[in-house]
């Protein structure tokens, strides 16, 4: 796993790097992965840790790809984040630290999710076929 700044850049995409290296977000509804529906494991873009199933996966309407849990609480860290002048919950992967997205304890509509809803930006993943 690369282990400074320079290392990162070349490996990772500069839309990867922006968001997973510097926490930042892609537009909403831009994302490849949004709208996919295959069975398999979407897994860290930068580190390719296994981070959710696509068992978990909803369609949220937030315009990125959202899954009620990951596949397994430790394959997740979280932090407070109040960049922006909002309170939130950053998510992040726990074996290399990159920005995933942001967790959120309702549904768009008010619902509360059978779980809770993981924000995540498609560059940050990799989505392996099959389980």
């Amino acid at each position: 796993m690369p282990g400074n700044d320079a290392e990162w850049r070349s490996r990772l995409t500069p839309e990867q790097y922006a968001v997973l290296r510097e926490k930042g977000t892609e537009p909403p509804f831009s994302g490849r992965l949004l709208h996919n529906k295959e069975r398999g494991m979407y897994v860290c873009a930068a580190c390719g840790a296994e981070l959710f199933s696509s068992d978990t996966k909803f369609d949220s309407g937030t315009g990125w790809p959202s899954f009620f849990q990951p596949v397994r609480p430790d394959a997740i860290g979280e932090e407070h984040d109040e960049g922006y002048g909002m309170r939130r919950t950053e998510v992040h992967c726990r074996r290399c630290g990159g920005h995933l997205g942001h967790v959120f304890e309702d549904l768009p509509d008010g619902r509360r999710a059978a779980g809770k809803r993981y924000c995540i930006n498609s560059c940050a993943l990799d989505f392996k076929n099959g389980e």
